[in-house]
C-alpha cells in the first residue's frame, strides 16, 4: 500500500471529476426495486443486465454483506408563530450518545443538528404539535450550544412517556439527498429504506441495498450464497464534496457501526469471496481489519471506550498482519469484554492506492463527481472507473441514490 505522502502527491481531484447532467440524476425510484439496470465489470470486460439477475454473477460460495441500518425521519419542520419555517436536521445523538438509547429515551434527548433558516430563530424554544396514536403531542426544541456548521439541539415532548423514536417517526420527514429536487412523499418512506433495515440511525440510505426485493433475496438464498449483516449509521457527510486541492486536507466524517460476533467469525472463513453490498459495508469491513491490527499493536486502550479508526490512520499501521490474525484479535477483545456485538466508529478514507484486505466484490450505485464515494470506487477498480461511468451516461443509466447499480470485482 502506498504511503500517505505518495497518495497526497498522486491524487488530483480534477482527475475524479466528470460531467453529470441533471437529466441523469434519478428523482424517483423505479417501480419495482429489482428492475433497475446493472453493469457488471470483471477484469476489463463489462456486461449489462437487470438487477434481478445479479445472483447469476455471484459465485455460490460467496459471502454477501449488507448494511442493515434504518433511515430515520431526520428532518423536522417547526413553524414559528411569526411565520418562518425552521428546519432541524438530526445528524447524531449526543445525550445519550448511543443511538438505540436515544431512540428509546422517554425523557429529553440532545442531538447534533443542522438548522435551516437559523437566522430567523433568534432565541427561545420552538414547538410543534403532532397527533400520535390519537394523542396530541407537543415537541419542543431548544439550542444548547453556540452556532456553527452544526448546532446542539435538545428535544423534549409532552406527554413525556413516549419514546423519541416514536416522536421523530411521526414528527419528521424522510431526509432525501439534496440532489433530489422535490419534497418527500409517502412512497419515499418505503422506498428510501432497504428491506433488511433494522436499526434506526442513518440520515441517508445504504442505496446499494435498495435494489433487493424479497424475491431476489430468496433467489440468493436458494443459490447457496451466504448473507450476513453489519450496521453502519450513515451521516450527512456522505454528501460532502471534496473541495480541497489536496486530498489529505479533506475532513472525513465519522460513522458509528456495530457487527455481531457471528459475522466477525465468518469473514476469515470467506476470505477472497466477500461481496460488499454498498460502500458503507466496504468501510465497515475494511475498518474491522485495521481495528484488529490496532489491537495486536496495543494501540487501542484496554477499557470500555469505543474502538475507533481515525482518518488516514491505516497508513500508520502494520500492513503485514494477516486477516486471520486481525480477526482473532477482535474476537479476543469480545471474549475479554463478554460482547455479542463489537461497537466502533470509523473515519476511514479509501482512495486510489489503498490495498483492500477484506472485500473482493462491490455492489454500488453511480456516485457524484469529486466525491469520496467515487474515490473509493476508483480505488477498487482502478482508472477503468471512467470508462464504466462514460458507458453508463451514454446508455442513459440513472445516477445517484435512486439510480441504477453496478457489480465490480477486484
Amino acid at each position: 500500500m502506498k504511503n500517505l505522502t505518495d497518495i497526497a502527491e498522486s491524487i488530483r481531484m480534477e482527475d475524479y471529476d466528470y460531467c453529470l447532467p441533471e437529466r441523469a440524476i434519478a428523482q424517483f425510484p423505479v417501480e419495482k426495486r429489482d428492475t433497475s439496470r446493472l453493469i457488471i465489470l470483471r477484469g476489463e470486460k463489462a456486461e449489462e443486465d437487470t438487477f434481478i439477475n445479479i445472483d447469476n454473477y455471484i459465485p455460490s460460495d460467496s459471502l454477501m454483506v449488507f448494511n442493515n441500518t434504518r433511515v430515520i425521519r431526520a428532518r423536522i419542520l417547526f413553524q414559528k408563530d411569526s411565520g418562518p419555517v425552521i428546519e432541524i436536521f438530526c445528524i447524531e445523538p449526543l445525550k445519550p450518545s448511543d443511538y438505540q438509547l436515544s431512540f428509546a429515551s422517554a425523557s429529553g434527548v440532545e442531538w447534533k443538528c443542522i438548522v435551516g433558516n437559523l437566522r430567523r430563530w433568534k432565541s427561545g424554544s420552538i414547538s410543534k404539535r403532532i397527533i400520535l396514536i390519537g394523542i396530541p403531542i407537543t415537541i419542543t426544541a431548544e439550542k444548547t450550544g453556540p452556532p456553527g456548521e452544526t448546532m446542539n439541539i435538545r428535544f423534549s415532548w409532552e406527554p413525556p412517556h413516549l419514546t423519541f423514536g416514536e416522536v421523530i417517526e411521526k414528527a419528521g420527514r424522510t431526509p432525501l439527498p439534496p440532489y433530489i429536487k422535490r419534497d418527500d412523499n409517502h412512497n419515499d418512506a418505503l422506498r428510501y429504506q432497504t428491506l433488511i433495515s433494522k436499526y434506526n440511525g442513518s440520515v441517508a440510505a445504504p442505496t446499494a441495498g435498495l435494489h433487493f426485493s424479497e424475491s431476489l433475496l430468496e433467489k440468493i438464498r436458494e443459490k447457496g450464497i451466504t448473507m450476513s449483516e453489519v450496521t453502519l449509521h450513515i451521516g450527512a457527510g456522505t454528501f460532502k464534496p471534496v473541495k480541497t486541492h489536496r486530498i489529505t486536507e479533506h475532513s472525513m466524517h465519522t460513522e458509528h457501526f456495530m457487527v455481531c460476533r457471528k459475522t466477525i467469525e465468518m469473514i476469515p472463513a470467506y476470505y477472497n469471496r466477500i461481496i460488499a453490498v454498498g460502500t458503507t459495508s466496504v468501510r465497515t469491513l475494511e475498518t474491522l481489519y485495521w481495528l484488529g491490527v490496532k489491537a495486536l499493536s496495543r494501540r487501542e486502550p484496554d477499557n470500555d471506550e469505543m474502538l475507533s479508526l481515525e482518518q488516514w490512520e491505516e497508513y500508520t499501521l502494520d500492513d503485514k498482519v494477516t486477516v486471520i490474525e486481525s480477526f482473532e484479535a477482535l474476537l479476543g477483545i469480545m471474549d475479554k469484554k463478554k460482547l455479542d456485538y463489537l461497537r466502533a466508529k470509523t473515519s476511514i478514507m479509501i482512495v486510489p492506492g489503498y490495498d483492500f484486505r477484506i472485500v473482493n466484490g462491490l455492489i454500488t450505485n453511480f456516485h457524484q463527481p469529486r466525491s469520496t464515494l467515487l474515490l473509493l470506487v476508483a480505488a477498487f477498480i482502478g482508472p477503468g472507473w471512467r470508462d464504466v461511468y462514460n458507458y453508463a451516461l451514454n446508455k442513459n443509466f440513472r445516477f445517484l441514490s435512486y439510480g441504477d447499480s453496478s457489480l465490480f470485482f477486484r
